[in-house]
């Protein structure tokens, strides 16, 4: 037989003056599935760990993980809650390098509602129905040019205010685009009144619940009765969130209210910068 045709027989090689048969088949490999399935498992635990403690993105919005809903305001966790947030406000990065910034002293600083009358502030909508732990838990801090031409307003957004869970709503930022804008084109009106002619929104980016996020406003003109405004919604770490403009018109009878009473209806000082808050069409006597 053939040293050729006994290997394609046998699969071997075979030398001639030699019994010894050279095998060419390859070893077994008993053991590589079970590293190979033990490789998996071990990648895909990691994968799975990781991915929970560092969720993507894209799966924490699809797949939002579950929370409690809001405090009641009146337990002692809200107000250990409350302090606590407040504190990490006031050490915020980003409102520490404001407050020190070389143009510091051409800024000054607010809490709108802070100093509201309770009478009132019970049937606002921000300073009353959404205040609490888990919605608006603290007052928003102002920062705001002492011209009135530009604001950073600091506000943290709880979990009671989305609309997909996890997710702010919409509607929610709206509104505080529509109260901050409003407060830089108030200050701007002759009589310091105004009501929203035009708001007008573009969202970028989805809001994320339980977090700090920072309005900007800006002054873009004020001529007459009517101001206008942009602004823009942003995370810490300046990621952008929502773009606005606005226009803000000052009613006729506005020349009619007493300012002074409207300082005093917010709780404010008679010389504060703080501009007026008023609901549409709200009409205020003069004291007698």
């Amino acid at each position: 037989m053939s040293a050729l045709l006994f290997r394609r027989m046998y699969g071997a090689t075979f030398k001639p003056g030699t019994r010894k048969l050279l095998s060419t088949a390859a070893p077994p490999r008993t053991w590589r599935p079970f590293f190979t399935a033990s490789a998996i498992a071990g990648f895909s635990a990691a994968a799975y760990t990781i991915g929970s403690i560092y969720p993507p993105s894209a799966l924490t919005i699809l797949f939002p993980r579950t929370a409690p809903g809001p405090l009641d305001p009146a337990t002692p966790e809200s107000k250990a809650y409350t302090e606590s947030l407040e504190q990490t406000l006031q050490t915020l990065p980003l409102l520490e390098r404001l407050r020190k910034q070389e143009d510091a002293d051409d800024w000054y600083e607010s809490r709108p509602y802070l100093n509201y009358p309770e009478e009132r502030r019970v049937n606002s909508l921000t300073g009353g129905a959404l205040k609490g732990p888990g919605k608006l838990a603290l007052y928003p801090l102002v920062r705001s040019k002492k011209d009135e031409t530009e604001s950073v307003i600091f506000v943290h957004v709880g979990r009671g205010l989305c609309g997909h869970d996890g997710i702010i709503h919409g509607g929610l930022l709206a509104t505080l685009l529509d109260e901050t804008l409003a407060r830089t084109a108030i200050a701007n009106l002759p009589e310091k009144v105004g009501v929203t002619a035009l708001l007008t929104l573009n969202y970028r980016a989805p809001t994320r619940a339980d977090q700090f996020i920072v309005i900007r406003t800006f002054l873009q003109e004020a001529k007459g009765r009517k101001a206008t405004v942009t602004g823009r919604v942003e995370a810490l770490d300046g990621t952008l969130l929502v773009e606005a403009s606005a226009t803000f018109v000052q009613p006729r009878y506005a020349k009619l209210l007493n300012t002074e009473a409207l300082k005093k209806a917010m709780g404010e000082p008679p010389h504060s910068h703080t501009p007026i808050h008023l609901a549409d069409g709200e009409k205020i006597r003069p004291p007698k």
